[in-house]
């Protein structure tokens, strides 16, 4: 499917309301691409007066005449409505792992990596301030234990992904992928994140197969490289 402007489509099937570099609305963005819906990113702080997520997140989505929060049903929906659950297994061995990667991802990865890693960094080199090293320093080990229990799973059985980068092959990309690659991602463009990573053979093979599709590709935050 052909990249559109994110932040310039008056005729978008779906509107995100959030912050261009968030997670979660890149994990929208790419749902949106796989599904074949058009799209479009209004540039929304999470707790700014114009957000209208009741408790202050975001991203929020206005599509098919409902208003929706929260990623994972916003996703879900988007999937089922418009590309027929294609990211969904349909068996529910399947769908049960899939959501528990899911969860996961959003209950233990993501918060451990923003906050130990990624927002020092952003802070860093955004906003100027000094990088905390303090900070840094004391979820290491904790990520260093995260990363190495991500590649035993993966490099065991696949995990959360069908995909198969050994031979080539690429099976089925689920919730689950989109999910968990852009908060590996992002920890993967930090230096110790990016060290972390180089050293999961696994990790670092599946990053790669998942870079080369397109809804990837073309949902890149802008200072990515």
């Amino acid at each position: 499917m052909k990249s559109m402007d994110r932040t310039s489509a008056p005729d978008a099937q779906l509107r995100i309301y959030g912050t261009v570099i968030s997670t979660y609305t890149r994990i929208v963005q790419i749902v949106c691409e796989e599904s074949g819906v058009t799209h479009e990113t209004k540039a929304t702080a999470a707790n700014s007066p114009n957000n209208r997520h009741p408790f202050g997140k975001v991203p929020v989505v206005e599509v098919d005449g409902l208003e929706l929060i929260e990623t994972v049903a916003i996703t879900q929906y988007v999937d089922n409505a418009h590309n027929n659950s294609a990211l969904q297994p349909s068996d529910p061995a399947g769908r049960a792992v899939m959501d528990k990667w899911i969860a996961i991802g959003n209950a233990y990865l993501f918060p451990l990596f923003e906050n130990g890693l990624v927002m020092p960094w952003i802070m860093h080199r955004v906003a100027g301030f000094d990088l905390d090293q303090d900070k840094i320093a004391r979820a290491l080990p904790q990520i260093s234990r995260a990363l190495g229990f991500l590649e035993a799973e993966l490099a065991n059985d696949g995990a959360w992904t069908a995909l198969r980068s050994d031979n080539g092959e690429t099976g089925a990309f689920t919730l689950a992928d989109v999910f968990l690659y852009p908060i590996v991602r992002g920890l993967q463009l930090t230096p110790q994140g990016q060290v972390g990573i180089s050293q999961c053979d696994a990790l670092a093979a599946w990053l790669a197969v998942c870079e080369n599709r397109p809804s990837i590709a073309a949902t890149r935050w802008e200072s990515e490289p």
